[in-house]
């Protein structure tokens, strides 16, 4: 988890130093993260269920190994394109690691600890975004920008010696074969998802024919899967699960939560800067507060969570993420970055709490045999939140700072575009809140039927 979350963040801070190492755009070299996330979006709930077709233990090595060999072509690679192919072979790898390693969990931790095992994988997940960015400034002033890719290669070696000796060997089940894996929802699936995430990165804010033809093709990508699974002999995800509201309701809370975390990344940088006047070093710093806060809220929030329970802690996360997402939106210059700071705080100790807890109540219970396709599908839900955080929220701090170019735009037009930006992300929260408290009331109305 600590790996995958690393490979994103370390290679944000290095893009200048590649443009201007590979003499392209800012647009080009951008697609070195774009085509990691895109791998890790298309493929997730794909690799999730061939893991639990072929074995999740030869699987998880599998991917392990693809990520450190990706890694290495990285840093050696001679060109942008040979480094954006070899990123995406590297995303591919941290998708099977992002899927499996949350679907251990129902193997090797006791239903009354998984609580405090989510927690912990939260807790890396989180080092992993806080770590990227120092890390990455210091190895590329030292070593150059190879190194913030070779960086992987002994991490990935010691990940890959440690889960070959802990993980337990695959149980394979009479019928269990290649022959079960849906290559034809795989391919409609991974062309939908690739279709979305495309729609809702390209143009860098301008919504223009080209997003509108790649969302259209992936609403209709959504209709020929949904029709292809219904008639897939074993499909790689079973409809019928859409059907339990606990499980529809903590993928739609998790998508609705990170696209609420992504704003602040998207309007933060802006308003520390334009508004503030930090230059960037203390940007940088005060960015890392949110993720270092998650991380240390992570293991806490799972032992909490194996207490109180899972549904009750979600309550109190999205509680407390709404609460941070209002005070942002009553924020103004005059509280500085003492009152920026303290509702981050309050606002990602809220997300971890939600994201350990909603983890938790969909993997405790989950069939043996679907735990790789769900714990894909959950981790789907977080990357769709934050694709579609990235455009959506973007776009309502651009609209409500009544600017064409928020980089120029005046400080109050940027302070008022952040209020109204957690405003509308503070709606979004109250709205997960009512999908949460909502879905608990009908799954008791159904058990009682």
């Amino acid at each position: 988890m600590l790996l995958s979350s690393l490979g994103t963040s370390i290679a944000n801070v290095g893009l200048p130093t590649l443009a201007q190492a590979f003499s392209a755009s800012f647009q080009e070299v951008q697609w070195i993260v774009l085509a990691y996330l895109l791998a890790i979006t298309t493929v997730i709930v794909s690799v999730g269920r061939l893991g639990d077709i072929i074995g999740r233990r030869r699987l998880l090595l599998s991917g392990i190994s693809l990520f450190t060999v990706a890694s290495v072509v990285c840093g050696v690679a001679p060109s942008l394109w040979s480094l954006i192919a070899a990123r995406a072979a590297q995303g591919l790898g941290a998708a099977v690691m992002m899927a499996l390693a949350m679907a251990f969990v129902g193997e090797t931790v006791p239903k009354s600890r998984t609580g405090s095992a989510m927690g912990l994988l939260g807790t890396m997940s989180a080092i992993g975004t806080a770590l990227g960015p120092s890390l990455g400034g210091v190895l590329i002033s030292g070593l150059g920008w190879q190194a913030i890719f070779l960086v992987n290669a002994p991490l990935g070696v010691l990940t890959f010696l440690l889960a070959h000796r802990n993980l337990p060997a695959d149980q394979r089940k009479p019928g269990a074969d290649r022959a079960r894996f849906d290559h034809v929802g795989t391919l409609l699936l991974a062309g939908t998802l690739a279709a979305y995430a495309l729609a809702m990165t390209m143009g860098h804010g301008s919504f223009g024919a080209l997003n509108v033809a790649l969302l259209s093709a992936a609403a209709v990508g959504v209709g020929l899967f949904v029709r292809a699974e219904a008639r897939a002999a074993s499909p790689l995800i079973r409809l019928a699960m859409f059907r339990d509201p606990l499980l529809s309701a903590s993928l739609a809370m998790s998508t609705l939560v990170s696209t609420v975390m992504m704003a602040t990344l998207v309007v933060g940088p802006f308003y520390l800067s334009r508004t503030l006047g930090l230059d960037e070093a203390l940007v940088g710093l005060v960015l890392s507060v949110g993720p270092l806060v998650a991380a240390l809220t992570g293991v806490p929030a799972g032992r909490i969570t194996d207490r109180f329970g899972p549904h009750r802690m979600t309550v109190v996360g999205l509680i407390a993420a709404a609460a941070g997402s209002f005070l942002l939106s009553m924020t103004s210059a005059t509280f500085g970055v003492r009152g920026y700071i303290a509702a981050i705080a309050v606002m990602t100790v809220g997300y971890a709490v939600f994201q350990t807890a909603n983890n938790t109540a969909v993997m405790t219970d989950v069939p043996p045999d679907q735990r790789g396709v769900i714990s894909g599908t959950l981790n789907l839900s977080r990357n769709l939140g934050l694709v579609t955080g990235a455009s959506v929220m973007g776009a309502v701090f651009a609209l409500s700072s009544a600017t064409t170019d928020v980089t120029t735009a005046p400080a109050g037009a940027v302070a008022t575009g952040m209020r109204v930006t957690f405003a509308v992300a503070a709606i979004l929260i109250v709205v997960a809140l009512a999908i949460a408290v909502g879905s608990r009331a009908l799954a008791r109305k159904i058990s009682s039927a």
